[in-house]
């Protein structure tokens, strides 16, 4: 949670940055897939990602039984959304930036090496990619249609975590992108998609009646044990500390502060909200101050990551979580079951097909 970005790893603000720009509905499921243990707060803002539930998908037929091999001409049709066809071509270059989400998210770059470890995985990719482009049909078919200022704001947006354009081409190619277009066409994608998923969640709406009836009967859902509310202001040194300190002092917002000159990238857009965390979860040094500190003071560390200036804003009992404290979060819930059902519904409706075999390649054996 607390970590600090290097030069070596500055392809992982890519990912960043995407950080909950995309919704929960229709991510992707990857319980069997190296690298998965991603969690809730790694949910990345492209609709290339936004992949259905597996427990849920909308019947795709398949055409014939997965064969050895490939074929290598990139024009191939491997799948089908409703008469729109996706290519061999359009495939591997997705495949590519799915990857590389993967290998990012364990610290390490994309490189083409370990593309063949993934190959395993192709078809319920190939399976993904498809709901992806079916979901975009559903977003034209609504008449939504992607804000360009919006897109080029985001670009913009992203560049800002590099010095130069060479280090920005150098990020996209460590991510599995093949560059700065791709990545363009992926975000007009995404907000696309978000745009239409938005507008479904919309339209449900729940009655205190049903929504109390879901937290008695998912109790177990809303155990928790005792949890620390904390922001942060991470940076280098004392003298840094002593810097972001004076300005709290003059009472200049410690949001504004965090995203000014917090060193932790996983908080600093969110004005140094780290929300709510059980003991043992950060650094030790962290975990006293956030446990046995005093609540609404400002408070200062330091830890192997830097020093850091923190607030406890609150704290919780364990035990159930009180229904006020939770009735939003399950209306939010219900609404994406609803959202889901309906999606899976509209999808079927497009008739997905895809044609697994010619994206099968042979997995090298595990040593």
């Amino acid at each position: 949670m607390l970590s600090v970005s290097s030069p070596s790893r500055r392809w992982s603000a890519l990912w960043v940055r995407y950080s909950g720009q995309m919704n929960t509905l229709l991510r992707p499921s990857w319980r069997s897939v190296p690298g998965s243990g991603l969690g809730r707060t790694f949910v990345l803002g492209l609709a290339l990602f936004a992949g259905m539930a597996a427990a849920q998908t909308a019947p795709i037929t398949p055409a014939t039984p997965p064969a050895s091999a490939a074929p290598q001409d990139p024009g191939t049709v491997v799948a089908r959304v409703g008469s729109e066809e996706i290519t061999l071509g359009e495939f591997e270059t997705q495949f590519r930036v799915y990857v590389g989400r993967i290998v990012n998210g364990q610290g390490m770059p994309f490189s083409e090496s370990v593309l063949p470890y993934f190959n395993e995985y192709r078809p319920e990719i190939l399976t993904q990619i498809t709901r992806q482009r079916g979901l975009l049909q559903l977003a034209r078919n609504a008449g939504l249609q992607t804000d360009t200022a919006q897109v080029e704001a985001t670009i913009a947006s992203n560049k800002e975590d590099f010095e130069n354009d060479e280090q920005f081409a150098e990020a996209l190619g460590q991510s599995g992108f093949n560059g700065e277009e791709q990545l363009r066409q992926i975000i007009t994608d995404s907000l696309l998609a978000n745009a239409y998923l938005e507008s479904l969640l919309s339209k449900f709406t729940f009655s205190d009646a049903i929504v109390n009836g879901y937290y008695v009967t998912h109790r177990s859902d809303f155990q928790r044990a005792a949890q620390a509310c904390v922001k942060h202001i991470l940076v280098a040194d004392e003298a840094a500390a002593k810097a972001a300190k004076a300005r709290l002092d003059k009472q200049e917002a410690f949001a504004a502060v965090a995203r000014d000159l917090s060193q932790d990238p996983g908080s600093k857009n969110e004005g140094g909200e780290l929300g709510c965390f059980e003991r043992g979860v950060t650094v030790p040094e962290f975990d006293r101050a956030s446990f046995s500190g005093p609540v609404g003071a400002l408070q200062q560390v330091k830890s192997q990551f830097g020093v850091h200036l923190l607030i406890v804003s609150s704290r919780n009992d364990a035990g159930m979580a009180p229904l006020a404290e939770v009735q939003a979060d399950i209306r939010k819930t219900l609404a994406n079951e609803a959202a889901q059902k309906y999606v899976n519904s509209q999808l079927t409706r497009l008739k997905l097909q895809t044609f697994a075999d010619k994206v099968t390649l042979p997995t090298p054996e595990r040593k």
